[in-house]
């Protein structure tokens, strides 16, 4: 666990690079099930994702076992919360290019940021192309459907109007007809289709005719397409097929491109039965390799995928005989450049312990020091903690060079017991951040490194900002919030517990002098232990 306090960061500088273990690029379900089979093998894993899924149109999913009719838009918010309770980030951006550098991928992102990831796990999906019929994209994923897997139930016994657009367009025909009984055929546009397969649709009382649709319009509560010849056919609903295109413009970096899929409508990211592309270390899953895959089984691929990514990482590491943590990879490659922070101590830290007699102090994600430095300078015995050795290098460093006693411990705060049996009398936490899990470890650990009598500090920052609309063509913030401890969390473990007394839990600005692009309040926590 790393501090970043926005207000120490330099203002003016290169974007931020980030590492990771596996970068994701699409979080829908195939995407985010991937993401969820590697945290929950410990790896860092951050997604991407711009909001633009395949189904966005579509109010209701359908033959998903367990949720039968739910919306997309739940699904992905369920999963998110899944994939972000393990410590997994997702952040509302996008991808522009993915490239090689050195042993890792480099993911640029909208907004000049970008992350260096050991794998890559293609989610990005399909576009589906709708023939050039006014009238269709309107009404498309609603009345308009191409799947009588994904739709067909509802439209069940009405007026249905298929439009056959190529050679392989009657493949689902069958389908709708067991549906209804009251289905039209039009081959569209002087589409030319096996004649066999129409004589056995008529003769089993479908009616088809070759024309073409101009138009689909609404009158009187139904639908209405218009023919080139001027005649009209009402309908309920229209059954379209559609070309599709792999979404992988950002790969064209790595060599990747689209391949044409066997049907002939369109083309898909080649990978093989275990997700490999045929670029080492990029995976790929869900539609944009299958478009055929309903939102179930795009899922199932895309855990599968994960499992392989997460035995890919896992070869690699043993054959290195090394067992490295993604957090600690992410934190170390910060802190190997030029000083980040100011090396001040934050305003409100100085503030709430001007009124505590000096004792024993844990500082918990001490960064380069600039708490921890201060609180030695005032007569605290200082142990600073950061999952960072190159952190705690530094303020070794600094320490010495001023004369100042502070031990450092080279800690994950999510670690089993990291503090030991020790308690302090008090505990910081200035704009800490250490990932969310679901049994909250972490949190358990903080709270237990208090002594009775104790005091526990935690300053946050108010992350409403992070939660701004902003387009993600145009931007992508690099943390994720979501997928970290905040100080809500901690403040509802302290509540359940009789033996602590909160003395504060209030959001003020921040103390005069503070630097930072956006962030001007603190959520400052402050509990006493009483037992």
């Amino acid at each position: 666990m790393g501090n970043h306090d926005s207000s120490h960061r330099h203002t003016h500088g290169p974007a931020m690079i980030r590492r990771c273990d596996v970068a994701v690029i699409g979080g829908s379900a195939a995407g985010l099930a991937g993401a969820l089979q590697l945290v929950r093998q410990r790896r860092s894993v951050i997604v991407i994702d711009d909001g633009t899924p395949r189904n966005a149109s579509a109010e209701h999913m359908h033959s998903y076992l367990g949720r039968e009719g739910a919306p997309p838009a739940e699904l992905r918010a369920i999963g998110r919360g899944e994939v972000r309770s393990y410590g997994g980030e997702i952040l509302s951006g996008r991808v522009l290019d993915v490239r090689r550098d050195g042993e890792r991928f480099r993911v640029e992102l909208s907004g000049g940021g970008a992350l260096l990831a050991r794998r890559v796990l293609v989610a990005s999906g399909i576009t589906d192309d709708l023939p050039e019929i006014d009238g269709l994209r309107a009404r498309w994923g609603r009345s308009v459907v191409h799947c009588p897997f994904c739709h067909g139930w509802e439209v069940r016994d009405q007026r249905v109007v298929q439009i056959v657009t190529s050679p392989l367009g009657l493949h689902p025909t069958p389908l709708m007809r067991n549906l209804t009984d009251t289905l039209t055929v039009v081959l569209h546009d002087g589409v030319e289709v096996d004649a066999g397969a129409v004589g056995r649709l008529e003769a089993s009382g479908v009616t088809v005719i070759a024309r073409t649709v101009t138009r689909v319009t609404d009158a009187d509560g139904a639908l209405v397409l218009d023919l080139g010849d001027g005649s009209r056919i009402a309908a309920d609903a229209v059954l379209v097929g559609a070309k599709f295109h792999a979404r992988i413009e950002a790969l064209t970096g790595l060599g990747l491109e689209a391949t044409p899929h066997a049907s002939g409508f369109g083309e898909v990211l080649m990978a093989d039965a275990a997700g490999r592309t045929t670029v080492d270390g990029v995976f790929a899953a869900g539609n944009v390799v299958d478009p055929s895959l309903q939102v179930l089984p795009a899922a199932a691929n895309g855990s599968m995928v994960g499992a392989q990514i997460a035995f890919s990482l896992a070869d690699e590491d043993l054959a290195a005989s090394s067992r490295p943590s993604g957090v600690e990879t992410e934190w170390d490659g910060r802190y190997s450049g030029e000083q980040v922070w100011s090396g001040n101590p934050n305003g409100t830290l100085v503030a709430e312990v001007a009124g505590l007699a000096p004792g024993t102090v844990l500082d918990v994600g001490a960064g380069e020091g600039g708490d921890a430095l201060w609180l030695a300078e005032n007569g605290w015995q200082v142990t600073a903690s950061d999952v960072s050795s190159r952190a705690l290098a530094r303020v070794e460093h600094e320490a010495r060079r001023r004369g100042l006693a502070v031990r450092t411990w080279h800690v994950d705060a999510n670690a089993v017991r990291p503090y030991g049996d020790e308690t302090f009398d008090l505990v910081s936490l200035q704009y800490g951040s250490f990932a969310r899990t679901p049994d909250g470890r972490g949190v358990r650990s903080l709270l237990d490194a208090v002594a009775p009598g104790g005091t526990l500090l935690v300053v946050a920052h108010d992350t409403a900002w992070a939660r701004e609309g902003l387009d993600p063509a145009e931007h992508t913030p690099m943390f994720d919030p979501d997928a970290y401890v905040g100080v809500t969390e901690i403040a509802a473990a302290l509540a359940a517990d009789a033996g602590w007394s909160i003395e504060v839990h209030e959001t003020r600005p921040r103390p005069a002098g503070a630097v930072s692009g956006h962030h001007v309040e603190d959520v400052v926590l402050r509990a006493v232990r009483i037992v």
